[in-house]
C-alpha cells in the first residue's frame, strides 16, 4: 500500500496568514502516527515567485518523507528551479512512478502541455519497467469543474494530454491543483483528482457570490494505492 498526501496552492507571500496555514498543514503531516510515503505539492507554492518565498517554502516543507513539487501559474520558473529543482521530475516508489510535470506558461494563468514536457512524459513512461503503475501530477485541471474562475484558466490543450495517456495505459490517475476546491472527475478514462487549497477555498456558484472563502481551514488529500492497483482518495481539512 502506497500512501501519498497532496496539497496545493500555498501562495506563500511573506504574510503571517499564509505562513501559519502552510505550517499548520505540515505539522499535521509530520505528526501522523503512520507517516505518508510522500507528499505532492501541486503548484502555486509562491504567490509572487520571489526567491524569498521559495526559501520560506523550503523551510516550511522540510519533512522526514519525500516532498515532491511542480510549479503553478503563480510560480516563476527560474527562482522556483533554483530552490526546488526542475519542474519535470519522476520519482519511484517500488513499482509506482510519480511524474511531477511543469505545464505553466510564464505570465499566464492557463496551463499548456508543451511539446518538450509531452516528449519528456512519453520518454519517461516508455522507459518504465513492465508492471509499473504511474501517476501524473501538474497544476491546471484539463477539464471544466463548473466554476467560471478555474474553468477560464485550465489546461489549454487537453487533447494532447489525452492522446499521451491513451498511449500509456500504465497511467492510472491524474492529480492537479489550481481550482482551490477538492474535486473528483474523469479524464481520458482515468480518475482526475483535484487537491483542495491551503490558502483559501473556492465557493461554488450555488454556495454564494464571492468565490474566495478565506474562513475555511486548509485542506489536503490522501491517495492510497493498493496492491491491486486501486486508488482511493480521502479529503481532509486541518482546523
Amino acid at each position: 500500500m502506497l500512501l501519498l498526501a497532496q496539497i496545493s496552492d500555498l501562495h506563500l507571500d511573506g504574510t503571517e496568514r499564509a505562513t501559519e496555514r502552510a505550517t499548520r498543514v505540515m505539522e499535521h503531516l509530520r505528526a501522523l502516527p503512520r507517516p505518508v510515503d510522500t507528499l505532492l505539492v501541486t503548484g502555486d507554492i509562491a504567490d509572487h515567485g520571489t526567491p524569498e518565498e521559495y526559501a520560506e517554502a523550503t523551510r516550511i516543507l522540510k519533512a522526514p518523507f519525500p516532498v515532491l513539487t511542480c510549479p503553478g501559474n503563480h510560480d516563476v520558473r527560474a527562482p522556483y528551479e533554483r530552490e526546488l529543482g526542475p519542474g519535470n521530475q519522476v520519482h519511484h516508489f517500488g513499482e509506482v512512478a510519480v511524474l511531477m510535470c511543469d505545464v505553466t506558461l510564464e505570465g499566464e494563468d492557463e496551463g499548456h502541455l508543451s511539446p518538450e514536457t509531452a516528449a519528456w512524459i512519453d520518454r519517461t513512461l516508455g522507459a518504465l519497467a513492465p508492471g509499473t503503475r504511474a501517476l501524473i501530477a501538474f497544476h491546471q485541471p484539463p477539464v471544466a469543474l463548473h466554476h467560471p474562475l478555474p474553468d477560464a484558466h485550465r489546461l489549454t490543450n487537453p487533447g494532447d494530454l489525452a492522446a499521451l495517456l491513451d498511449a500509456h495505459p500504465e497511467v492510472i490517475a491524474v492529480l492537479t491543483g489550481h481550482a482551490h476546491t477538492a474535486a473528483a472527475s474523469v479524464f481520458a478514462g482515468r480518475p482526475l483528482l483535484v487537491s483542495p487549497a491551503v490558502t483559501w477555498t473556492l465557493r461554488m456558484p450555488w454556495e454564494g457570490d464571492r468565490p474566495a472563502d478565506r474562513e475555511q481551514p486548509p485542506g489536503l488529500a490522501y491517495h492510497l494505492l493498493d496492491d491491486e492497483g486501486r486508488l482511493t482518495t480521502h479529503f481532509r481539512v486541518i482546523p
